[in-house]
């Protein structure tokens, strides 16, 4: 009994982290001269996923990185609604 509530148990952990671990963001993004936007979907680390102000920190280093300026994050959410925002993503889906 014993046995079967310790594996019971792990498995419920492992499970548990597993979807904890899948958040993302769905972002707009600039780029100056010419102008240029975009509207994004980025996979984001769990310990960013606290708060819009954690999500755009972690962003905005990336889209940077790539020659673009964060304008807002739109929304924190998890796997459940990727394949409705890809498509709306386009080639912005998962860039960054």
């Amino acid at each position: 009994m014993n046995r079967l509530f310790t594996i019971a148990f792990l498995a419920t952990a492992f499970f548990a982290q597993t979807a904890q671990a899948e958040c993302y963001a769905d972002y707009k993004a600039k780029k100056d001269r010419p102008l240029q936007l975009h509207y994004g979907v980025i996979q984001l680390d769990q310990s960013d996923c606290g708060s819009r102000r954690d999500a755009a920190r972690a962003a905005s280093r990336r889209l940077e990185a790539g020659g673009w300026t964060l304008l807002n994050i739109l929304d924190i959410f998890g796997a459940d609604q990727l394949e409705r925002k890809e498509r709306d993503a386009g080639s912005y889906f998962l860039r960054f």
